[in-house]
Formats: structure tokens, C-alpha cells, sequence
């Protein structure tokens, strides 16, 4: 999932593309931003280690935004998952991101909410990742704050800070 942009895209495109792993390139069918993120983060290993992968795959993207002259490249917000783990990524260079918020775990939303039926369908390690809280549930929503990234998982979630990668 990818909320946001890489600005100057156009400017920026044929670069980026260029550092994607040549054994990936045949597999990108699009041509847009978010598609040339997330073929940079799986070149950066985003099968093994998403935070390290995304930090170096926006640390890129930045530094080639900068030098086609783009202020502030990359506004982001992302999300991955390998089927078990989830993980949520807010930053902007221009410190200013788009809200990004993971669910509660679901016993906990049924503890705090029993009104609400459509809790008792949902399977026990459901977790949300939304831009806005879908309603106002108290206790029900974690914000990831701004250049920071959150690890949700069964019996575990974490927030860490993200920053990109320098590339040298």
C-alpha cells in the first residue's frame, strides 16, 4: 500500500527505474511512482528486512529527487506485509505526512466496544491500517507518528523512527 507520491516523477522516472535489480525490471507492468517504490524496495531486500529496504529505497529517491532539483521528493505513507507481520511507514521530506493509524487488536476492540457486532466477525488477529480512523472508537487506533515506522504483528507491535537511507 502506498498513500503519497515521489514529486517530480517525471523528472525522476527514468533514474529510479534504472537502479531497480535487473532480474526485477521485466516483472513492473506500470508506469507510476508508487510501482517504482516498491520494485526499488524489493531491489533493497523487502523480503527480508522492510524497514532497512523501504529506509534505502526513500533515501533514493530523495537523493535523485534532489539532484533533478525537487525540494522535497518523497510524501509517503506505506504499508507491507509478508501474511503475518504488518508494516506501516509515515514520512514526507517536508515533515509533513499524511495521518497514518493500525488498529487495537481485535479482543481488545470487542472489550471496549461490545455494541458492536461486526467485531465478532472478524478473525482474531485482524488489524486495520487506515490514513483516517474509520469511527471515533476510543482506545481503538494507534497513530504511527510523522518519520516513523510501526511493526504489528500477533502479540506484538512496536513503533520505531524511520529515516531514509543515505546512499553512497
Amino acid at each position: 500500500m502506498h498513500n503519497g507520491s515521489l514529486a517530480g516523477f517525471d523528472k525522476v522516472k527514468r533514474d529510479l527505474l534504472m537502479a531497480v535489480d535487473e532480474s526485477l525490471y521485466p516483472e513492473i507492468e506500470g508506469s507510476t511512482d508508487t510501482e517504482t517504490l516498491f520494485f526499488l524496495a524489493l531491489t533493497f531486500g523487502l523480503a527480508d528486512d522492510p524497514p532497512t529496504a523501504v529506509a534505502r529505497a526513500v533515501g533514493l529517491a530523495e537523493q535523485v529527487g534532489r539532484r533533478h532539483g525537487v525540494d522535497y521528493p518523497v510524501h509517503m505513507t506505506v504499508a507491507t506485509s509478508d501474511g503475518e507481520s504488518i508494516w506501516a511507514f509515515r514520512y514526507s521530506s517536508e515533515k509533513a505526512t499524511s495521518s497514518l493509524f493500525y488498529s487495537t487488536d481485535i479482543a481488545q476492540l470487542r472489550q471496549l466496544h461490545p455494541e458492536l457486532a461486526v467485531l465478532d466477525r472478524l478473525g482474531t488477529d485482524t488489524r486495520f491500517v487506515v490514513s483516517e480512523p474509520l469511527r471515533a472508537l476510543p482506545g481503538a487506533w494507534n497513530e504511527v507518528p510523522e518519520s516513523s515506522w510501526a511493526l504489528v504483528r500477533p502479540g506484538e507491535q512496536q513503533i520505531q523512527p524511520f529515516q531514509p537511507a543515505v546512499m553512497s
